[in-house]
C-alpha cells in the first residue's frame, strides 16, 4: 500500500440529502421491532439516520464484493474486503417524519497496521447530519480493510463457549437471512457478506453470512436508550468478531459505576462480537 497516497484522501467531503418518509419509518420499525427505544409522536427512530442518502451506484461501477467501486471519496484501498470496524455517534435531536435531511461527510483519517492476518487499512468518514432546526447527529464510521482470505488456509478452530455476562437489560434477537435482507434492502447495501452464501464462505472466507454491523449498532444504541431513559446519547462501539448468521443472538447492556451503560452484543456461545460505552451527551 501507498499509505501516503491514500492519506492525500484526507480533507475530501461529499454531501447527500433524502426525505424521512412514513413508509421508510414504518418498514425499519417493522424490521428492528419491538427492540427500539421508545420515542414521540412523529420522531424517527434511532440509528434510522444509516437507512438515509446511501450511494447509489450503478451496476457497472459496482466492485466485486458488491460495494461501489474505491476512489472517488473513499480512497483506492488496494485491500478487498471491507469491514464495518466501528465509531462514535451522538444523537442531539431526534429526526422527525417529513424532515428532509442533510448528510456531510469528511475523510478524517487514514491508517495502516499489521494485523495477525496480514496488512490492515483504516478509514475514519466523519458524517454530520442536520436538518431545518440544525444539527441533528455527529459521527465518525471506521472502516477496515483486509487482504483476501487464503483459499489453502486451514479453516479456525471455533472458540470455546465463554460465560454469558450479567447485565440489566437483555434482548434476544434471531439473526436470520431474512432480517440481514431487509436490512441491506433499506440501506441499499449491495455487499455479499450479507446475502450471498457461496460467496462469503468461498471467496471471504467467513462461516456464513455476517451480521451488518450497523445492525448491532443499531441495536446498542436503542437497548442504551430504553435503560438511560434518555434519547441524546452518544455511543462509542468498535466490532471484535464477525456475528454469523443463522441463530440468535443476544443484545445487553449494563449500568456502569460513572453513569454510563456498557453496551455489548453476545453470539449463542457467549462471545462478545460488538461492544461500546454510552453516555449521555
Amino acid at each position: 500500500m501507498d499509505i501516503d497516497h491514500l492519506r492525500s484522501w484526507i480533507g475530501r467531503t461529499q454531501e447527500a440529502s433524502d426525505l424521512v418518509t412514513p413508509r421508510l419509518i414504518e418498514s425499519f420499525t417493522a424490521t428492528f421491532a419491538p427492540h427500539l427505544a421508545p420515542g414521540a409522536a412523529g420522531d424517527a427512530p434511532l440509528a434510522l439516520h444509516w437507512c438515509l442518502a446511501p450511494p447509489i451506484a450503478p451496476m457497472a461501477a459496482l466492485g466485486q464484493d458488491g460495494h461501489p467501486a474505491k476512489g472517488d471519496f473513499l480512497p483506492p484501498v488496494p485491500l478487498p474486503r471491507r469491514m464495518w470496524a466501528g465509531g462514535s455517534i451522538e444523537t442531539l435531536a431526534p429526526l422527525r417524519e417529513g424532515d428532509l435531511v442533510t448528510r456531510r461527510s469528511r475523510i478524517g483519517n487514514v491508517t495502516a497496521k499489521d494485523g495477525r492476518t496480514g496488512p490492515l487499512c483504516f478509514v475514519a468518514v466523519e458524517h454530520e447530519i442536520t436538518t431545518a432546526r440544525g444539527l441533528n447527529l455527529r459521527e465518525r464510521h471506521d472502516i477496515v480493510y483486509r487482504e483476501a482470505s487464503s483459499q489453502n488456509a486451514a479453516p479456525a478452530r471455533a472458540p470455546a463457549p465463554a460465560e454469558p455476562a450479567p447485565a440489566d437489560l437483555a434482548w434476544e434477537v434471531e439473526a436470520s437471512p431474512v432480517l440481514l435482507f431487509r436490512y441491506s434492502a433499506l440501506t441499499f447495501n449491495g455487499h455479499r457478506i450479507h446475502y450471498d452464501l457461496p460467496y462469503v464462505t468461498s471467496e471471504e472466507g467467513y462461516a456464513g453470512l455476517v451480521v451488518h454491523g450497523p445492525i448491532q449498532a443499531t441495536l446498542m444504541l436503542n437497548i442504551a436508550a430504553v435503560l438511560s431513559g434518555r434519547s441524546t446519547l452518544k455511543l462509542d462501539y468498535r466490532g471484535l468478531n464477525p456475528l454469523i448468521a443463522g441463530g440468535s443472538f443476544t443484545v445487553k447492556a449494563q449500568r456502569q459505576g460513572d453513569g454510563t451503560i456498557r453496551t455489548w452484543t453476545e453470539g449463542s456461545d457467549g462471545r462478545v462480537r460488538m461492544e461500546g460505552t454510552a453516555r449521555i451527551a
